[in-house]
């Protein structure tokens, strides 16, 4: 097989959630211990940071991975969903898995696959534990896919664990209360090790306590130790921070080249959790942080984080898909200048589709439109939900024949957002 032989091989025969949703979900970690045992155990032959949380893991990842390359080190990513290209999900150094690894992977242990039977992510978290252990890294940045506990990646044992925040989200397998979700993402906080919380609230806070408590883990809150007080956008279009400890300036004119105002919030949990790496013996000097946060995109290759993909008019995606998401999204489209707000948007059956909708701009034209996966809702029904809310527009069900339509109607002053769904931005990048 070549490698789109490969990946047919893969999306046809591996139940993904990314395409199927709840048929592809595994509640248990069997297959995840088996395929462990059948690679002889990759996971133990490289040091390991761990990140879950509702929003923003993706994004705290990616700055955990630059600042560590700019200091030097070997460093592995893990992240999901992709959006071009599957080896988005597995890189070293900012560089994708190579598709002849990928083939012969697969190859290799098909029989083995098919015996087991493990869904997409399963394999795909054992394809990246024996690439980082073939290529020596020195260390691997783990997004979690979804929850914690029973998740893939949760059989490592890693230097750190992280977890950015705690929303509604996927609430039809982790629970529908911030309580029971935030038992699911404490799972992933282990014996003696410390874990970084970015933001919390009454209901979540108290079971990371407990959970770090029964695990002799110490817990740090990064949103009681850093604050922002003001952010400034640069001319070559960054996002500028002074970040304080207490009244003491810690970090003065901190370039983010992530454009979305909501990356305050992860910029502070990357922070703390750099600081505990550092005592716990990575040396990464204050130089390494500026520089590492200053060219995320360059050296991680991150995409759909209010990602600018045209001017005049402006277009802006963002992979935002909950509620929580949203809101922040919403909050910066309202602070950004236009004559006429355009937005094209489609979105899963699986979200709480009225919520979102609930929220969205009612000053805006809307592209209802649908990604190309099965998961998709139809563009019609989500049109007919929207009006509800008095959100009009036309529908089209190609996300780039509405992209289209947007630019066609727009003036050079105006805005264009395209979102709702990580795979409608997939098919604009």
């Amino acid at each position: 097989m070549n490698y789109q032989q490969t990946l047919d091989y893969l999306f046809s025969s591996l139940p993904m959630f990314q395409r199927l949703g709840k048929a592809a979900y595994k509640a248990n970690l069997d297959n995840t211990l088996a395929l462990d045992a059948y690679f002889k155990h990759p996971h133990k032959q490289f040091k390991s940071i761990h990140v879950a949380g509702t929003n923003g893991k993706g994004s705290v990842s990616h700055m955990l991975a630059s600042v560590l390359q700019e200091a030097g080190y070997k460093t592995a990513l893990y992240t999901s969903p992709h959006l071009k290209d599957f080896r988005e999900r597995i890189k070293i150094n900012g560089k994708q898995i190579p598709e002849s690894y990928v083939t012969a992977f697969v190859e290799k242990n098909r029989a083995y696959f098919e015996k087991l039977k493990p869904s997409f992510f399963e394999m795909t978290v054992a394809m990246a534990f024996k690439f980082f252990a073939d290529e020596s890294v020195d260390v691997a940045i783990m997004e979690v896919g979804m929850g914690g506990r029973l998740d893939s990646t949760n059989i490592i044992k890693p230097e750190l664990s992280i977890i950015t925040n705690i929303s509604k989200d996927h609430t039809q397998f982790l629970g529908n209360t911030i309580e029971k979700i935030a038992i699911e993402k404490a799972g992933i906080i282990k014996n003696n090790t410390p874990v970084v919380i970015g933001q919390s609230i009454k209901a979540s806070k108290q079971v990371f306590i407990e959970k770090a408590k029964e695990k002799n883990s110490k817990i740090c809150f990064a949103e009681d130790n850093y604050q922002i007080d003001y952010v400034l956008n640069t001319l070559d279009e960054k996002q500028n921070f002074n970040v304080y400890s207490g009244k003491n300036i810690a970090f003065a004119d901190l370039k983010l080249d992530l454009l979305g105002t909501y990356q305050k919030y992860n910029l502070i949990t990357a922070l703390q959790s750099l600081e505990i790496l550092q005592e716990k013996g990575f040396r990464l000097k204050e130089g390494d942080i500026y520089k590492g946060l200053a060219k995320i995109q360059q050296n991680t290759g991150l995409m759909g984080r209010w990602q600018i993909i045209g001017h005049n008019p402006r277009i802006v995606c963002d992979t935002a898909h909950n509620e929580a998401g949203v809101r922040e999204v919403v909050s910066q489209i309202q602070s950004t200048p236009y004559n006429s707000l355009h937005i094209v948007i489609g979105m899963v059956n699986d979200k709480n589709i009225d919520k979102i909708l609930s929220i969205l701009p009612k000053n805006a034209f809307y592209y209802f439109t649908r990604a190309n996966i099965p998961r998709s809702h139809a563009e019609n029904e989500l049109a007919k939900k929207a009006s509800k809310y008095n959100l009009n527009g036309i529908t089209l069900p190609k996300v780039a024949d509405a992209l289209k339509a947007a630019k066609n109607k727009a003036g050079k002053d105006d805005f264009i957002f395209v979102g709702g769904s990580t795979f409608v931005v997939a098919e604009v990048v």
